[in-house]
């Protein structure tokens, strides 16, 4: 694997820490879905903060740091929509970019990365 990699997948903090990050995020969505505003709104702060955190920690690794960063871009998009949502506007055509970047950080991975990642035969 990758410089970095090895140790990143092993590490019981990262793996705390995407786990916490999980977390954050459901809390935010379910917040959403609740609709108690002043709770999703203040959970994009440590949600969005945790997967911007992910995406410095894992950027040894290029499959790390292309899914984090496709997923910070995912938690933007979704906080955009969640906002507009929570003031009767539909901002759902600011997110679809943002998702569709996130999609593209990950097809851009895919298409010229993703085969050149030695991988581990014993995982």
């Amino acid at each position: 694997m990758e410089n970095g990699t090895t140790e990143l997948y092993q590490s019981p903090r990262y793996r705390m820490l995407e786990n916490s990050h999980i977390l954050l995020w459901l809390i935010k969505d379910t917040c959403w879905a609740l609709e108690f505003k002043t709770g999703g709104v203040v959970m994009i702060t440590p949600t969005l903060g945790m997967a911007i955190y992910l995406v410095w920690r894992s950027r040894g690794s290029k499959p790390e740091f292309f899914h984090n960063t496709a997923i910070v871009l995912w938690i933007i998009a979704n906080s955009i929509w969640m906002i507009g949502e929570f003031n009767d506007q539909d901002w759902r055509q600011y997110a679809v970019v943002l998702f569709a970047a996130g999609l593209s950080v990950l097809v851009l991975y895919y298409l010229f990365w993703f085969r050149k990642v030695p991988r581990n035969p014993n995982p």
